[in-house]
C-alpha cells in the first residue's frame, strides 16, 4: 500500500428529509461496501435508522434532513445516521404485540450488529451500529428450511 493511503476510509452523506432518500441512502451504503460481507446487513440498517430519523424526529419535516457517516477497516463496518432532533422519545428497542406493525427495527438491528450506541439529545441523537467479521449473522432458512439457532440479541448501549 502506498505510504498516503490508509486502510481506514470514512464517507459521509446528508440527505434531505424525503422518504426517497431511505432508497438513495441503502444504494450508496452498498455501492461502498460492494465488495464486503457486511454490505446487505449494512444497508438494511440504514435504511431502517433512516426511516427511523424521518419518522420519529424533525429530520421528516419539510426543512429537515438526516446525516449518514459510514467508516470502513479491513472486517468492520461502522454507519452512524444522525437526526435533526425533535423526536418525542429516544429511540430503544421496543417489544411490539403481534398485531403490532410497528416497533421492530431497533430489535432487528441490535441483533444484526455487534454494538450499537444511541446518544445525543432532543437537539439531534445519532444511533451508531458496528458489524464486524467476528459477530455470526442471525440464521437465514437453510437449503431444506430448516432454520439453525440464532444468536442472543445484543443489548443497547
Amino acid at each position: 500500500m502506498h505510504e498516503y493511503m490508509s486502510t481506514e476510509r470514512i464517507w459521509e452523506l446528508i440527505c434531505p428529509g424525503l422518504p426517497e432518500e431511505v432508497g438513495r441512502v441503502r444504494r450508496w451504503t452498498r455501492d461502498v461496501l460492494h465488495d464486503s460481507p457486511h454490505a446487505d446487513d449494512a444497508a438494511l440498517i440504514v435504511s431502517e435508522l433512516g426511516s427511523n430519523a424521518l419518522i420519529h424526529s424533525a429530520s421528516g419535516s419539510p426543512n429537515g434532513s438526516f446525516h449518514v457517516s459510514l467508516h470502513r477497516t479491513p472486517g468492520t463496518v461502522v454507519l452512524a445516521v444522525t437526526d435533526t432532533g425533535g423526536g418525542e422519545t429516544k429511540p430503544h428497542v421496543a417489544t411490539p404485540n403481534e398485531d403490532e406493525t410497528h416497533g421492530r427495527g431497533l430489535g432487528l438491528i441490535a441483533a444484526l450488529a455487534n454494538r450499537v450506541r444511541v446518544s445525543g439529545d432532543d437537539y439531534g441523537r445519532t444511533v451508531t451500529v458496528e458489524i464486524n467479521d467476528q459477530h455470526q449473522a442471525p440464521a437465514r432458512p437453510s437449503a431444506r428450511g430448516v432454520r439453525v439457532a440464532r444468536p442472543a440479541p445484543r443489548s443497547m448501549a
